[in-house]
C-alpha cells in the first residue's frame, strides 16, 4: 500500500515521512501506536496527528475518475 504521507508536519515543520514504514510495521506487529510515536520522538499533537490520520486516499478517488471517464465517453458516443 502506497500512502501519501507529507514529509514534514504541516504546523511544525519536523521530518516525519521516513518514520511512517517503521511506525506501520510497528503497529501492525502489534505494539501500541502511541508508544511507537514516543519512540520516534513525536511529543506534539500535530506531528501525532499527521501520522494517525494518513490514509490512503487513492481508493477514494478512483472511483470518481473511472466515473468521469465513462461520461466522457457516453458524451462522445451521443455527439457521434
Amino acid at each position: 500500500m502506497t500512502v501519501l504521507i507529507p514529509v514534514r508536519c504541516f504546523t511544525c515543520g519536523n521530518l516525519i515521512a521516513d518514520k511512517f514504514k517503521e511506525y506501520q510495521s510497528r503497529v501492525k506487529g502489534g505494539e501500541d501506536p502511541g508508544k511507537v510515536l514516543d519512540s520516534f520522538g513525536f511529543k506534539r499533537y500535530c506531528c501525532r496527528s499527521m501520522i494517525l490520520t494518513s490514509v490512503e486516499t487513492i481508493h477514494q478517488v478512483i472511483p470518481f475518475y473511472e466515473a468521469i471517464k465513462r461520461r466522457e465517453q457516453e458524451v462522445r458516443s451521443e455527439l457521434e
